[in-house]
């Protein structure tokens, strides 16, 4: 993961995994508990809060919430934890497990979200791709390795189950532009404009596109999630970018809302996609002869 454009050193690592064990610490007092009955009350083992706490470990999601929960943390303290979290394990998972370690950081920090919203000017959304379109945008244009590829799209797709968990909200907002730029062959974006009418259906998943006949009320420099209303990531060439300063995610929650509100949803977005399908289906044909 990147921190504003650069890749942190081993030396900030650490100071972060032990500033986030300086936070459990604080916060465990605050709550009045010892070590041993935080685990207690956590149902996790006494040496993994005490590695956490001396900095030795980054906590699975699973354990992260399960000590929340026995902290009882309140907004304000889980976001502090949670701004923490993110940038450590996009980080290490990044170094350690190459494009698939980096996936398993994405997909931690998706299930970690309640809300999203996506917006997207190039691609289709990593949460609404079909296998093989992850496969390819893992790896087209790209110096990897083919399987570490293939590890990370099957963690994509399987990460995609948070769409079809009930007490989640998903927005996604996509330019004409992303639902026409294809990887690999026209005849791949049959089967991913087909995935995209079937999310669109999803009652807790609200998908737009705008037309590319809808005057731009802005220009679409670059895509980025926003998670929760305290995060906003944007994917870029070199690793992604975590932005957490309340004036960065305002600005990307009012480009969000500018595009969702000049694109095209339900009956209308379905017979559109109809639309773009058709000319894949064209440009399959026309390239076949």
């Amino acid at each position: 993961m990147a921190q504003h454009g650069r890749t942190l050193g081993v030396e900030e690592r650490r100071d972060r995994l032990r500033g986030l064990g300086e936070l459990f610490r604080r916060l465990r007092r605050e709550a009045g508990l010892t070590g041993k009955e935080l685990a207690q009350r956590a149902q996790v083992g006494q040496p993994t809060i005490s590695r956490i706490e001396t900095g030795q470990l980054l906590p699975t999601p699973e354990t992260v919430e399960r000590v929340s929960a026995a902290l009882g943390l309140g907004e304000r303290d889980r976001g502090e934890l949670d701004e923490l979290l993110v940038r450590l394990r996009d980080e290490v998972s990044r170094l350690r497990g190459g494009l698939a370690g980096r996936e398993a950081a994405n997909a931690a920090r998706v299930r970690s979200a309640q809300w999203m919203a996506v917006f997207s000017s190039a691609m289709i959304p990593a949460l609404l791709q079909t296998a093989e379109y992850a496969r390819l945008a893992l790896a087209v244009g790209r110096d990897v390795d083919e399987d570490d590829a293939a590890r990370a799209a099957a963690v994509r797709v399987e990460a995609q189950a948070v769409l079809f968990e009930e007490g989640r909200k998903f927005a996604f907002v996509l330019t004409e532009g992303a639902v026409r730029t294809w990887p690999g062959s026209p005849s791949l974006m049959l089967a991913q404009l087909d995935r995209l009418v079937q999310m669109s259906t999803l009652p807790h998943v609200r998908l737009g596109v705008v037309p590319w006949k809808t005057e731009a009320s802005a220009f679409p420099l670059h895509g980025f999630t926003i998670l929760d209303g305290s995060v906003s990531v944007v994917e870029s060439l070199t690793g992604d970018l975590t932005l957490t300063e309340p004036s960065e995610i305002g600005a990307h929650e009012e480009a969000f809302e500018a595009f969702a509100a000049a694109a095209v949803y339900g009956d209308v977005l379905r017979d559109y996609l109809g639309e773009i399908r058709a000319d894949f289906r064209k440009l399959a044909a026309q390239l076949e002869k």
